[in-house]
């Protein structure tokens, strides 16, 4: 989940390093720190603070620090040991000759580090990183390179990583190396850049090459030469980073997650655009299209996903249930291979993450892929582990997504489950007729999100009514009971204040005893064949005086009759509704996090792309 950066070349690295961590920020702020080998003296300096990148900035503006045109930086999420700047890295040896960055987790660092402290090595930090720079200190000085000593070293190591290590003895190279981590070298004119994600490499390059797990490649400014742990050598193919630099910026948005809520209008239309085939009413997802008959035959559909994926895993199964008439289960990716899962070459199995990179969706995808199950992947990134290693799968295009709340990420998943149950759907039993009632509905969904997009002061002014609940409490039924969830996450990971999502009807079973004048609860209640059930959920809460807030249809008059708030949107047909009525929630989640004096884009302990287990 941490940031790596890493630059060598003519330029002055330093501005480089801190520019990449700030594109990376959304990764880990927990600590942050860079270094470098200076051109002159060829001398190593680290500097490193506890916080944000800006801390580090600042720190190293006062710092008097000769120009470097090699070095590495990171950013970093905490799992071994609390926040601190001895914990942060880079981490180094005693004589400071050899530093290195590490996003991953090292599980046998306890073992590491008994042997090396019988050979004389002192620990200073309570990472597991610190046992990686003095593995590869005791190999360099049996008199091993830079790039064999780490090579040696890796093959002792279990556990994920993804590092970058330079050392003062070998001051023109920078050695990488990936196992469950994500790496990315941008390939520049007498330079190159090492980074976690291609955000950090935008402006810079626009070709870049993806490491796989088990590769090191040892770079210097001109060239880079790839090989396995275990000294075979690789060639890697060159890609074209295509995103720009406008895409990754604020913009006149105070926050990166207000941005793109409202950016849900394009990234929506983004995801279907081109996919549509209205005369023949289905859809044509080039990702899938050579496994189609396989897919549309499968014994089973399996989904596996974590967090906001998982929801719109959710979602996706009312979808291909009701348009396919194939089973679908919903999985955990974090519990799937904790279990003896059930599943053999009839099934076939999406794996959903935004960044294709997330450490128990990877895990997941591995133990059904030794299943023998059709592996497809549903992801945001392009280049990202799990679209490499799936046998097949469909990008979702809702463009970088850097706030680490997600928002239009979740809604151009929803639009491909259903591009997806509809593509299959034809191949089953589907009728054109209704097949092109739901991409007309598809098509229509731009708009109504414009609509919805314009009700955001009515929901700032509710959120104003909320600011210091201590509970929230989100009822949905069918198509809703997901958005429910979906709902209740965005509220608890950016205002911190404790929310639950329930189906309506097991408010009942439970929860109900919590209501009272001070608890506000949220309830998705369009027009549709369970609103009148939904109703008498919401009297039983009036019953009881808890403060409802309804996202309704906007026809709807009698809801206010019965609720506090009510918030209303645009119709649509059902299995599109968790697209509109999410939108709402999410601004509400926005507005009440920052009427807290919260950061909504880096909320604490989150990270946005999860590569540690």
């Amino acid at each position: 989940m941490c940031g790596i950066v890493g630059y060598i070349g003519e330029k002055n690295s330093i501005p480089i390093l801190i520019e990449g961590l700030k594109r990376l920020e959304y990764r880990g702020y927990d600590s942050a720190g860079i270094g470098v080998i200076s051109n002159e003296r060829k001398e190593t300096r680290v500097i490193k603070s506890l916080g944000k990148v800006s801390l580090l900035e600042d720190k190293v503006e006062q710092t008097s620090i000769d120009a470097s045109s090699l070095g590495i930086a990171h950013t970093r999420w905490a799992t071994h040991g609390e926040p601190s700047v001895v914990n942060a890295h880079p981490h180094f040896n005693k004589e400071e000759t050899l530093y290195l960055v590490h996003n991953g987790i090292i599980e046998n660092h306890t073992e590491i580090k008994a042997k090396l402290s019988k050979d004389g090595y002192e620990f200073v930090s309570e990472t597991d990183t610190e046992v990686l720079v003095h593995l590869f200190d005791s190999l360099m000085k049996k008199g091993n390179s830079l790039l064999k000593s780490v090579q040696i070293g890796l093959s002792e190591v279990r556990g994920t990583y993804g590092i970058s290590v330079i050392s003062k003895n070998e001051p023109d190279k920078i050695v990488v190396a990936k196992k469950g981590s994500p790496l990315v070298i941008g390939i520049g004119d007498g330079e190159h850049y090492v980074a976690s994600d291609v955000n950090a490499l935008i402006g810079h390059t626009s070709r870049c090459v993806y490491l796989d797990d088990g590769e090191i490649v040892e770079i210097t400014k001109d060239k880079f030469v790839a090989s396995t742990i275990d000294d075979k050598d690789i060639k890697k193919e060159v890609h074209e980073i295509s995103v720009e630099l406008d895409k990754i910026s604020k913009g006149d948005y105070p926050h990166y997650m207000l941005k793109e809520i409202f950016e849900q209008v394009n990234s929506v239309r983004d995801s279907f655009r081109g996919r549509i085939l209205m005369s023949e009413g289905t859809a044509k997802l080039g990702g899938i299209e050579r496994i189609a008959e396989r897919l549309a035959n499968s014994k089973r559909l399996l989904l596996s996903a974590c967090g906001t994926s998982w929801h719109a895993g959710l979602v996706g199964e009312y979808m291909l249930e009701q348009f396919t008439g194939i089973p679908v289960e919903v999985d955990y990716a974090s519990e799937f291979r904790y279990r003896n899962p059930i599943v053999d070459r009839n099934d076939s199995m999406f794996f959903i993450s935004q960044s294709g990179e997330t450490a128990d969706t990877l895990a997941a995808m591995k133990e059904a892929k030794r299943r023998d199950a059709l592996i497809l992947g549903l992801c945001n990134v392009v280049g990202s582990t799990i679209a490499r290693e799936s046998e097949a799968g469909v990008y979702v295009h809702a463009g970088p997504e850097i706030g680490v709340a997600s928002t239009k990420a979740f809604t151009s998943q929803l639009v491909v489950f259903a591009l997806i149950s509809v593509l299959i759907g034809r191949k089953r039993h589907l009728s054109l007729i209704d097949g092109q009632e739901i991409l007309r509905e598809l098509e229509a969904l731009p708009k109504k999100i414009e609509k919805i997009l314009k009700l955001n002061d009515q929901i700032e002014a509710i959120a104003e009514k909320f600011v210091d609940a201590k509970n929230f409490l989100y009822l949905g039924r069918g198509y809703n009971f997901p958005v429910a969830l979906e709902g209740a996450l965005k509220m608890k990971e950016i205002s911190y204040i404790h929310a639950e999502g329930y189906p309506a009807a097991e408010m009942k079973h439970g929860p109900i005893a919590l209501i009272d004048e001070n608890m506000p609860v949220v309830f998705i209640a369009p027009k549709d064949s369970v609103y009148d059930k939904v109703i008498t959920n919401i009297e039983e809460v009036k019953a009881r005086k808890g403060k409802i807030i309804a996202i309704a249809s906007e026809n709807d008059n009698e809801i206010d009759k019965l609720v506090d708030y009510s918030i209303k949107i645009p119709d649509t047909i059902r299995m599109l509704m968790p697209i509109l009525s999410v939108i709402p929630l999410q601004l509400l989640a926005y507005h009440v996090a920052v009427k807290r004096g919260l950061n909504v884009d880096q909320p604490r302990n989150l990270a946005k792309s999860v590569t540690v287990e």
